[in-house]
């Protein structure tokens, strides 16, 4: 390496401020400060600068939206293929049920609703119609009945995510359930 060639850093600096902002956020919604973040308070915590916050993500609510994303799914997530869509259906309902019931994952959900001004779509929610879609593709070429993207959206995935936020039961069997009840729609 010449004198001139500046060393290169693992994951490099953007990739630092990122998991930095990433766990002060964390930190603040499991303190239950969730309706009182701040770019300026995740900055001091994260121990940046709040000019690299507003920068890499313009405002909290962007920022929001891919803390959410990177918590909520994961990269490379693939929806299951098990030769049925009522088997592909019933596989991914469990994994997303399972996933979204576990209580950190429960107290991030409700903290992220309580922090945004608005609600916009999440786009952990294009995700899951990409998911959802991937699925429907498969039934189709294999010649079975599917219900839309968008059935699948509002009755499998939206009341499992509304009974999680509220409180309310939420388990293998409901999603079972909100699998069946898509199913006759198709």
């Amino acid at each position: 390496m010449s004198a001139t060639t500046p060393a290169r850093r693992p994951g490099g600096r953007s990739a630092k401020v990122r998991d930095a902002v990433y766990t002060a956020v964390g930190q603040l919604m499991g303190e239950g400060k969730a309706d009182r973040i701040t770019i300026p308070l995740l900055a001091s915590r994260a121990g940046v600068n709040p000019t690299s916050i507003y920068r890499r993500w313009g405002d909290l609510d962007a920022l929001l939206e891919e803390v959410a994303v990177a918590a909520l799914t994961k990269d490379g997530d693939e929806p299951p293929d098990t030769g049925s869509l009522r088997g592909d259906l019933s596989a991914w309902a469990g994994i997303v049920i399972d996933d979204i019931t576990q209580p950190r994952r429960t107290r991030y959900l409700r903290a992220m609703i309580s922090a945004r001004d608005e609600i916009a779509t999440c786009p952990c929610w294009e995700q899951r119609r990409t998911q959802a879609a991937t699925m429907l593709d498969r039934a189709r070429a294999r010649g079975e009945r599917t219900p839309t993207e968008q059935q699948v959206l509002d009755h499998v995935i939206a009341p499992m995510y509304h009974h999680v936020v509220f409180g309310l039961a939420a388990d293998r069997e409901y999603a079972e359930r909100l699998v069946s009840d898509v199913l006759m729609m198709a």
